[in-house]
């Protein structure tokens, strides 16, 4: 099993050209793409540095079954179906309905708010997801931990929500420091956003509510590649559209 969180912001690195063995810096890992359904990794969106610091390029996508591990980071393995729309025909995906989970909030089908997406377990030989952590991101969810829900709770995605059943509001957090401490946080229900707050009311305050606002479907970023980053600029300054 892998998680998203051992891929993201971290390097990842592409053959020369006609220099076997050899390679060079493509960018580093920065969002998860999901498929429709959200319950597979269909790859990774790529982010390359600007052209003289000033020029912005494209995010490239790589396929979830085309990155091996490599010190430091990962490289984007042999072929020519790996990459961008390549990668998008030979996997058939519907680009439009694909979904970036994290950061996503995440409510049940109740209504009753848990949090927002902060990292995924998937399969790293088929690429389906395990399971999904819910927490608030910030100091509350180190102290507390998160909600780790599995993926047989995911109902889908709804208006910008990622939506769950109504079990999910029982799992109990996991991790944290407090846990680890021997605090009793296994004895601790999850009750979502107001479990985070009571570890700690100013951590829940600081946490950055614009990141909450990036996870989302493809086909509400305009384009995605030509718009990613000013949707995450928008999304940091808290200027959500959904």
């Amino acid at each position: 099993m892998r998680t998203l969180s051992q891929l993201t912001n971290k390097p990842v690195y592409v053959q020369k050209k006609g220099k076997a063995g050899q390679f060079e810096r493509l960018g580093k890992v920065h969002m998860a793409v999901f498929t429709p359904d959200g319950r597979s990794v269909a790859g990774f969106l790529v982010h390359r540095p600007d052209i003289a610091g000033m020029v912005k390029r494209q995010d490239v996508f790589v396929a979830w079954d085309s990155l091996a591990p490599v010190d430091g980071g990962w490289r984007v393995v042999a072929g020519d179906e790996t990459t961008d729309d390549k990668a998008r025909r030979r996997l058939g995906l519907d680009w439009d309905r694909c979904i970036m989970w994290a950061g996503m909030d995440a409510k049940t089908t109740k209504g009753k708010v848990l949090g927002y997406v902060s990292d995924a377990t998937y399969d790293e030989a088929t690429g389906k997801v395990a399971d999904f952590l819910i927490g608030d991101g910030g100091l509350a969810e180190s102290l507390v931990g998160a909600v780790r829900v599995p993926v047989e709770m995911l109902v889908g995605y709804e208006r910008g929500w990622m939506i769950l059943t109504p079990e999910a509001a029982n799992q109990e957090l996991t991790g944290g420091m407090a846990g680890k401490a021997g605090e009793g946080y296994a004895r601790a229900k999850a009750t979502g956003a107001q479990a985070a707050a009571k570890a700690g009311k100013v951590a829940g305050e600081a946490v950055d509510k614009g990141s909450r606002a990036l996870g989302r479907q493809l086909g509400r970023t305009k384009g995605m590649f030509g718009s990613f980053m000013e949707e995450f600029k928008r999304a940091s300054e808290g200027d959500s559209s959904e």
